[in-house]
């Protein structure tokens, strides 16, 4: 084959072109650092890189913004439930003054104080939030647990519990014939006659049997409460104990429930169902069926209704199977309708920390913030406020006493033996409850704990969490970088060698372009 000039010239212009074209090409890759810019330079590159670039993206999301995200609402969590504790704990240490048997009044009077501002406090730190969410409210994020101000709301109420929520109370008759009161009894009127008919023997203790509801100030409507009987051949019939609405007169209420055949006595100024012997009898009976898993037979039902609420009460929907505006077909809101059912709804919220990995981050009111110690701490109150005024009326007494002679002197001294008989079954009732209240208190105190651990367990599971993926961002980024990146000294090198290359190309296309067949004719 003739090789000629023209042949000789297009070679070397293809390789000047191919040359500059790898010039260009390294040119590039040094300027934007990357192996590729499109993806027909390199489709295995352009592939995994789009995986790995995935995978980065997800692991960026999961270590960046949703763990420190959970982080941020379990460590308001913990800083609540902390707070919670430290409150129980205060409690506790007033119902162990309270035990005491020698406390002064204004000893009763600063733990009255005391307990009222626990109270109070008990339950404003289940509002805390993160971010504008409430953290104890399960779904509801953007609802209070408690109602920020007093607020009129109707709402029908059905409590799930069992026997064991049965509780017994003592009271303290202080009522003579005719209904008169040893606790009427002021400085100003101790003397009145109608208090001749007082006696000793008409101070009396009685026990009687109550289901204390969540909530006081509630409806006069009569409320529903119904259990299942078995019957004789092995099945369960629902039965109501309807009871009859008393309106809180002192202790006449209990005295009714402690005296009835049948049936109960709602009191519900306090929120208070007394039982009576046959009714406490009946309810005691009731017994879970293991046969029927999807059933608890054992389950005492009381629906009732409120509409008056106080600052600081929480909101029965975080709680309960209830119905707001019960009975308007345009307001009505039904909540936690599977209360009632076998498939309870456990409002969790979980987070993605992780691939096909989530963590629960919140903790639930009805875990830690329950209805129970703000009503205990209500009976507690009570019984040390119903001390402090006995303590009054014996004061008041005594100091009569000591200005009287003859008859009247005599009378007072009946009335005192009266009052003084009173204080000292309140006493000795208020420091039965205090120390009561030391157990109550306790139980209270081992659920937050409970839940504090639980809170420090997903923490750490989550800082476990946080350093395996702070491991996975670092494998991927370093995959992505040796996927992508050049390797800057080898391409500086091949540039400078390239550059040279196609210098060199130029020299030598020059000095064949001098040279022609006319050059030897």
């Amino acid at each position: 084959m003739r090789i000629t000039n023209k042949i000789m010239q297009n070679n070397n212009l293809s390789n000047i072109n191919t040359n500059k074209i790898l010039q260009d090409q390294l040119s590039t890759q040094w300027s934007t650092g990357k192996k590729i810019n499109r993806p027909s330079d390199d489709p295995v590159v352009a592939i995994r890189a789009l995986r790995l670039r995935s995978n980065v993206t997800e692991v960026t999301q999961y270590y960046s913004k949703n763990i420190p995200d959970a982080e941020s609402w379990l460590n308001v969590t913990e800083e609540a439930l902390k707070n919670l504790a430290e409150v129980i704990t205060a409690m506790q240490k007033q119902c162990t003054k309270g035990s005491n048997g020698d406390l002064k009044t204004s000893d009763r009077q600063t733990i009255i104080e005391q307990l009222k501002a626990l109270a109070d406090e008990v339950y404003s730190t289940g509002d805390a939030d993160y971010a504008g969410r409430y953290v104890f409210t399960g779904y509801r994020t953007s609802t209070s647990l408690s109602f920020p101000n007093a607020t009129e709301k109707h709402y029908s109420i059905t409590e799930q519990l069992s026997k064991s929520d049965i509780d017994q109370v003592t009271i303290i008759t202080t009522q003579g014939a005719g209904g008169v009161d040893v606790m009427d009894m002021t400085a100003n009127n101790c003397l009145d006659t109608k208090y001749d008919v007082l006696n000793k023997d008409d101070i009396q203790q009685v026990d009687v049997y109550r289901f204390q509801l969540a909530y006081g100030n509630c409806n006069d409507t009569l409320p529903v409460l119904s259990y299942q009987e078995r019957q004789p051949d092995g099945t369960y019939q629902t039965k109501n104990i309807t009871p009859i609405v008393t309106k809180h007169d002192y202790e006449s209420p209990y005295q009714a429930a402690a005296a009835a055949a049948d049936g109960a006595v709602y009191v519900p100024e306090t929120g208070e169902l007394l039982l009576s012997k046959d009714a406490y009898d009946k309810l005691m009976e009731t017994k879970d069926n293991a046969a029927t898993a999807d059933t608890n037979e054992g389950e005492i039902q009381i629906t009732y209704e409120k509409s008056n609420w106080s600052k600081g009460d929480l909101r029965p929907e975080h709680y309960f199977y209830c119905k707001s505006d019960p009975g308007d077909a345009e307001k009505e809101i039904i909540y936690n309708e599977s209360y009632l059912t076998s498939n309870v709804e456990h409002q969790d919220i979980e987070y993605d920390v992780g691939f096909n990995q989530t963590i629960r981050i919140n903790s639930t009111a009805d875990e830690c913030f329950k209805h129970g110690i703000g009503r205990d701490v209500e009976d507690l109150i009570n019984a040390m406020q119903d001390v402090v005024d006995t303590e009054k009326i014996v004061a008041d007494l005594t100091n009569l006493l000591n200005e009287s002679t003859g008859a009247a002197a005599d009378t007072i001294q009946k009335r005192l033996d009266v009052a003084q008989k009173v204080l000292d079954m309140k006493k000795d009732k208020a420091q039965r409850m205090f120390e009561h209240g030391i157990t109550l208190t306790q139980g209270y105190l081992d659920d937050t704990n409970v839940s504090l651990t639980n809170v420090g367990t997903r923490s750490r599971k989550l800082e476990l969490i946080e350093n395996r993926m702070q491991s996975q961002k670092t494998t991927f980024e370093t995959l992505k970088s040796e996927n992508e990146d050049i390797d800057m000294a080898e391409v500086i090198i091949n540039l400078t060698s390239a550059k040279l290359t196609y210098e060199a190309s130029l020299m030598a296309t020059g000095k064949v372009a001098q040279i022609s067949l006319l050059n030897y004719l």
